[in-house]
This record gives C-alpha cells, sequence and structure tokens, in this order.
C-alpha cells in the first residue's frame, strides 16, 4: 500500500515561507520601534531605566529567535513565543499598555506554524 503524505519534502524555503518570515520580522521591529519611542518619553513617562534593558534585550533575542527559525532551528521556535508573551505582558504590566503589534504578532506567527513550520518540521534541527 502507498504511504501518502501532505506535507512538503523539499527543505526549500517557498514564497510563503519567507512572507510569514518577512511579516513576524517587520511587526517585531514595529514593537522594537515603539520601545524606542518608549524609551525617548522615559522621563516624561517616569519610566525606570532598567525596564528598557530587559526589553530591549528581549526584542534583540526575539529577533535573534526569527532568525533561528529561517535557518530551521527548533530553538527559535519555542524562543520566539515566549519572548513574544514576556514581551506583551512586560507592556501590559509595567506600563498598562496593551500592544496590537504583540497580538498581531502572535497570530501572524500561529498562521506561520501552521502553514510553514508545521510541513517543514523534519528539517528543523
Amino acid at each position: 500500500m502507498e504511504e501518502y503524505s501532505y506535507f512538503d519534502e523539499d527543505p526549500k524555503k517557498g514564497w510563503g515561507f519567507i512572507l510569514a518570515f518577512a511579516a513576524l520580522m517587520l511587526f517585531t521591529v514595529m514593537g522594537l520601534g515603539i520601545d524606542v519611542d518608549e524609551y525617548l518619553q522615559h522621563e516624561y513617562l517616569q519610566i525606570p531605566r532598567w525596564y528598557f534593558f530587559v526589553i530591549f534585550s528581549i526584542d534583540v533575542l526575539m529577533m535573534i529567535g526569527l532568525v533561528l527559525m529561517f535557518f530551521y532551528k527548533k530553538v527559535g521556535i519555542f524562543m520566539f513565543p515566549a519572548l513574544l508573551v514576556l514581551h506583551f505582558f512586560m507592556h501590559n504590566y509595567y506600563l498598562s499598555t496593551f500592544l496590537y503589534t504583540d497580538v498581531t504578532n502572535l497570530f501572524l506567527f500561529t498562521g506561520f506554524g501552521m502553514l510553514a513550520i508545521i510541513p517543514k518540521w523534519k528539517f528543523f534541527r
């Protein structure tokens, strides 16, 4: 009996993978832009300086997680959403801001996972 596979057998990155990755990176950079804007206003908003060391570190680690995903590393798949949720909760808890960029990024990641990561899971190391 012949075995059927509904997933791609090719490790090459298609346009769907690349466009989903670009969308994730775009919204991650937009979140970084919001953090930079808050940093520029930190004295007026009375935000402690330590907060920015933490939040910028999270931003950088999120981008590293995306790059790891692009190169088929499983650690990036787990690292990115965990850091994204941490980023969202830090903004929500410390600054009382609800970041739509983070929520949109989380939905994009879910769609990216369904359409681009799961079919190529066996190529991730």
